[in-house]
């Protein structure tokens, strides 16, 4: 689009955090601060992998 920055071929996308427009040395986030909400979202636990338990194959 006119006037749409891109770098290389790869679109713009928002801050995964707050949605505003993510800058070139925070990408893909918008602040230092968004990319530390992310970091400290991690390292406690709040993103996880959700999985179905499934059945003991040992178990026969």
């Amino acid at each position: 689009m006119p006037g749409e920055k891109r770098s290389g071929s790869r679109a713009a996308k928002p801050c995964p955090i707050c949605g505003k427009p993510s800058v070139e040395a925070s990408r893909p986030f918008c602040s230092e601060r968004c990319r530390d909400v992310d970091l400290n979202r991690w390292l406690s636990g709040s993103y996880a992998i959700p999985v179905r338990p499934e059945d003991d194959e040992d178990a026969e």
